[in-house]
This record gives structure tokens, C-alpha cells and sequence, in this order.
């Protein structure tokens, strides 16, 4: 029996590869499309059964050349940029695709952990897994809304497990493909290390410069909580995978500059100095994000500890110092 993990050559889906590796699981076949080939990289030191793309995989599925070989899919794929306005490409890829594998796994009874996002809740306030909190903003947080319509719709009458888990801000190693999408905490690093500084957005939505609030979470507590479910079939559901804690973008920055000058031997700064003197500088928030942009999330983490996850989530400054000292390994 295999394990399957989509997605695989990319950020969380490498860090579920390499997590099962270290639990001694080597019997899992890579999904994925390296049209960007140096994704590869993400799987260098991994180990797996196969590797197959994407296309060719959802094929397989419906030709029925997997039946019975499948332990659990762990779907991770998707096009998760934000900015992506072409609908058709974002629903046939985010929605129609993993439509395809949740049918596949209900009839074959196979467990189905699934990536959903923080972005189906839009602009609101309220981040509770039920339908009158969401409100996705772009055509990104739709095709993830929908696919969680269509989850809720099978749910009572699944006899395997599914499980969606809205992400919220994961940052960490293995990310450096996204390019302009990876996390903030992955650009300040590189901006700090280039130029000496690191840039915020200036204030918006009533929020000062730089105290946009969101739910950084660390790759490895997201790892964990695939895990820890994977590890209890009898839990499906939909949840929030965040924190449940709101920091704002200015500790976020100072927790990679004092992460850096740790590394440098020089001491923490707080916040007010690294403004003063301009290691954190804040420009102009971008006309195209007015009305797009989440300016706080916070998770509601009561029903993933209602379901029995009970391990703590790194803080932002616990999680960047880890990050930091990996990103400057490389």
C-alpha cells in the first residue's frame, strides 16, 4: 500500500515527504508538475516509490489503475497564487482535480487529507469553519471554497476519512521556488541580508504601518497536525491550522532581523530602534490590493483542539529563528 502526497515537489507537500521518511515511510508515490523543474530540489533528499505528473496521475485514477494500492492521499497540489485571475485554470487545477480524488477515495475507502486556505474567509473577522464566516475575495479563496462545499456535501455519508485543513500563514524551509509567493518571512530574510533592511506595507484598513495582523504558522506544526491526523482516521472534518495567535508584520520582521543579527553575534534590537534607524522601512500599500487584502486573520482553533490536537504552535519569534538558521545554511 502506498501513501501519495500531491503536490509533492512543493512547499508543504516536501516537508509531508520528508516528515514520513523520518517515520521510516519510503513507500509513497510523488504527485506533481515540474514544468518549474528546480522544484526538485525540494525531494533531493527525500526518499520515494515513484514519481508521477500530475496529468498523467489524475488519469491513472480514472482508468482505474490504483485501485486498492492506495493507503492514504495526502493532497497538497494546487495553484496557490492569489494573484491569478485566469478562473478557468484556477477551478479545473484547485477544484475540478481534487474533486476528482476526493470521488476516487470515498469509493476505494482510502483516508484523504486535503489542503484548503484561511482565504475562503475573505475580509471578515470571524474565522470559524462555518458558512456564514466565508467570503472569499479572489478566485483563488473560491476554488477552495467550493472544493469545501463539495466535502461537506459527502461527509455524513463517507465510510474513509477526509479531512481539509485551512492553512493559514505557513512560512518555513522549502518554499524558495514560490518566488514573489512565498512567505514574508522567507523575503524579509533575503531583503535583510541583500540590503541591510526589510520592507512593510505602510498602514491600511485602519491598521498602522506595519501592524497588519496575521496567523503566522511554522511548516513544522503543519506537518504535525497531517500527521497526528493521519495517524487517527476516525477524525474528519473541516479546520482551521493557524495558531489561534495574531502577530502583527512588525514582529514578524523584527523576529528575522534579530534572527539574523543573532547570526552575526550582534544583539536584539526591539522594534522601535530597527525603525529608527531604518533597518525596517514601510512603503506605500499597493493600489491593486485595496479591497483584496486580508489586513488581519486569526484562527479559530477550537474545533481542531475539540478534535484532539493538542500540541503547542511555535510563536513567530520561536519559528523565524528556526527558519533563519536554515535559510542561512543554504
Amino acid at each position: 500500500m502506498y501513501y501519495v502526497v500531491t503536490g509533492a515537489a512543493g512547499f508543504i507537500g516536501s516537508n509531508i515527504v520528508k516528515a514520513l521518511n523520518q517515520r521510516g515511510i519510503s513507500n509513497i508515490i510523488a504527485v506533481d508538475d515540474l514544468t518549474q523543474g528546480d522544484k526538485c530540489s525540494n525531494l533531493a533528499d527525500c526518499d520515494i516509490a515513484d514519481y508521477i505528473d500530475k496529468a498523467v496521475f489524475i488519469e491513472q485514477i480514472a482508468d482505474g489503475h490504483f485501485d486498492g494500492a492506495f493507503e492514504a492521499i495526502l493532497h497538497q497540489g494546487a495553484c496557490s497564487d492569489t494573484m491569478e485571475s485566469d478562473g478557468r485554470y484556477m477551478m479545473e487545477n484547485n477544484y475540478r482535480y481534487s474533486l476528482s480524488l476526493l470521488e476516487f477515495c470515498l469509493e476505494d475507502e482510502v483516508q484523504y487529507l486535503y489542503a484548503s486556505s484561511a482565504s475562503v474567509y475573505g475580509g471578515g473577522s470571524v474565522f470559524r469553519e462555518s458558512r456564514e464566516h466565508e467570503a472569499p475575495l479572489n478566485v483563488y479563496g473560491y476554488s477552495k471554497f467550493q472544493f469545501d462545499q463539495a466535502v461537506r456535501r459527502r461527509l455524513r455519508d463517507a465510510r474513509s476519512q477526509v479531512v481539509g485543513f485551512r492553512y493559514f500563514n505557513v512560512y518555513g524551509p522549502r518554499e524558495q521556488h514560490k518566488g514573489r509567493m512565498a512567505s514574508v518571512a522567507f523575503h524579509h530574510f533575503n531583503q535583510y541580508r541583500d540590503n541591510g533592511k526589510v520592507r512593510l506595507f505602510e498602514g491600511s484598513s485602519g491598521y498602522g504601518n506595519g501592524e497588519q495582523r496575521r496567523d503566522f504558522i511554522f511548516v513544522d506544526d503543519v506537518v504535525s497536525v497531517n500527521l497526528d491526523f493521519l495517524d487517527h482516521p476516525q477524525r474528519s472534518g473541516i479546520f482551521n491550522l493557524g495558531t489561534g495567535r495574531a502577530q502583527t508584520f512588525n514582529e514578524l520582521a523584527a523576529a528575522t532581523v534579530n534572527a539574523c543579527r543573532a547570526l552575526e553575534g550582534k544583539p536584539a534590537q526591539p522594534l522601535v530602534d530597527l525603525v529608527a534607524q531604518g533597518t525596517i522601512e514601510y512603503i506605500p500599500f499597493p493600489a491593486q490590493l485595496v479591497g483584496k487584502y486580508q489586513s488581519f486573520t486569526e484562527a479559530d482553533v477550537g474545533k481542531l483542539r475539540g478534535a484532539g490536537y493538542n500540541a503547542a504552535f511555535s510563536s513567530v519569534e520561536e519559528g523565524v529563528t528556526r527558519y533563519v538558521a536554515d535559510l542561512a545554511k543554504r
